[in-house]
């Protein structure tokens, strides 16, 4: 019986141990990304199986939390958060700016929002030149500071290679990146393709071997011809990861605001790379957003009753216009009560509401609704009218989803 007792209570003093040490926050508003499982991480181990079944890898860059959190959910295999944020978060003409500080904070909030894939960090301009010493030192960093998984670094000149192999000898996994390194912009004279002559093209693939004898895992190869970029692939053992590089390669990387045609600014349209393809015009999307926030707040339309969440009792609400009556502000007492009157719903309000719940109850979108309304699929004119005033209602109760506000501004039922 004691015996017994004491395992239950051992075991209970573990389950009472194991729940305080537990860093996971319960109810909270916010509650970001689901913990992964260890098997679900990508390693360098499910890289090398990729790359020996011939299956492509995927790599994009993340500098926030937002942004790794939309790879994470993309499946995306490699995370990297490059210095390419100097430009694209920071606003520089180019990479050189960024510092190895700026580079960490980039990668505490990557860590955070991407569970899945392995994040890789940059190791910027100026932190890593100057001695194999310093190389470590700042690798480690990035390591154990920004939660990175490994580090990459440009350049293939006798330093960065002697480099790349003394970070890998202090136990941390490197990708190597030749052809146009941005860092190099000095000496080769801006954001030039590299590969285009005998010399260059030879200069790139022997590089990339380099890299693959000093322990790199991975190699980038930045703006060489297809052909190029297809003879260092074959030739060497590792994955090739290639970013205007032809689809040769083992894999594909491209830079987040690019692909997701996140910037609309004149600067960025002059810098985006001719070999990024845009897959959305998210850019447009803000600024329409943007521009519809401003337009409603300017016309007192944001915040409506629905965008008021937060109320007081009518006994409250009569006892605090007496205590500011007493306090002798009779004008803000005054204001407060005009305020809750406006606040309350009408009946076209109401009836917007219950059509909400009728829509909720079965299963319908509003998306199918508007696209029923505005195709003509109504073959019924009054009762196409009446839907149209139902959600015009819904639009002033701001009730209304933004893509049927778009489309009841810019179409109409015939």
């Amino acid at each position: 019986m004691a015996s017994s007792l004491t395992r239950n209570c051992s075991r209970f003093s573990k389950a009472i141990s194991v729940r305080l040490m537990s860093n996971l926050p319960e109810n909270t508003v916010y509650g970001g990304p689901k913990p992964q499982n260890p098997n679900q991480r990508v390693t360098l181990t499910h890289l090398r199986q990729k790359h020996r079944k011939g299956e492509p890898i995927t790599v994009v860059t993340a500098y926030d939390y937002p942004s790794a959190v939309h790879l994470d959910t993309a499946g995306i295999d490699v995370c990297l958060v490059g210095d390419s944020a100097s430009m694209v978060v920071h606003g520089h003409d180019t990479t050189l700016p960024i510092s190895l500080d700026e580079m960490l904070v980039h990668c505490r909030a990557v860590a955070r929002g991407a569970k899945r894939p392995l994040l890789v960090g940059d190791l910027p301009f100026g932190t890593y030149e100057s001695s194999s010493s310093q190389a470590v030192d700042t690798a480690v960093r990035v390591l154990k500071e920004g939660g990175m998984d490994a580090i990459k670094l440009e350049g293939g000149s006798a330093s960065r290679i002697t480099a790349a192999k003394a970070i890998v000898e202090a136990g941390i996994a490197v990708i190597g990146h030749v052809g146009l390194t941005p860092q190099a912009i000095s000496v080769l004279g801006g954001f030039r393709p590299q590969g285009r002559n005998i010399a260059s093209a030879v200069k790139v693939v022997e590089t990339a071997m380099a890299l693959q004898e000093a322990g790199c895992f991975s190699v980038v190869l930045e703006c060489v011809p297809p052909p190029v970029a297809a003879a260092a692939t074959s030739a060497l053992k590792i994955p090739t990861i290639g970013i205007g590089a032809g689809p040769f390669c083992s894999g594909q990387v491209l830079v987040y605001h690019d692909l997701l045609g996140m910037m609309q600014h004149p600067h960025h349209a002059k810098v985006t790379p001719k070999f990024c393809k845009q897959y959305a015009n998210v850019g447009e999307v803000i600024n329409k957003a943007l521009m519809e926030y401003k337009e409603e707040v300017s016309k007192k339309v944001f915040p409506g009753p629905s965008h008021s969440p937060y109320k007081i009792t009518a006994s409250e609400l009569d006892g605090f216009l007496t205590e500011l009556q007493k306090l002798g502000f009779d004008k803000a007492a005054s204001a407060a009560a005009s305020a809750a009157e406006n606040m309350e719903p009408s009946k076209r309000d109401h009836d917007a509401l219950k059509m909400v719940e009728k829509l909720k109850r079965a299963g319908l979108s509003f998306d199918l609704l508007a696209y029923n309304m505005l195709s003509g699929l109504f073959s019924d004119k009054n009762k196409a009218d009446e839907v149209y005033e139902l959600l015009s209602d819904m639009e002033v109760a701001g009730l209304m989803p933004d893509s049927i506000t778009y489309k009841l501004q810019h179409y109409h039922v015939h």
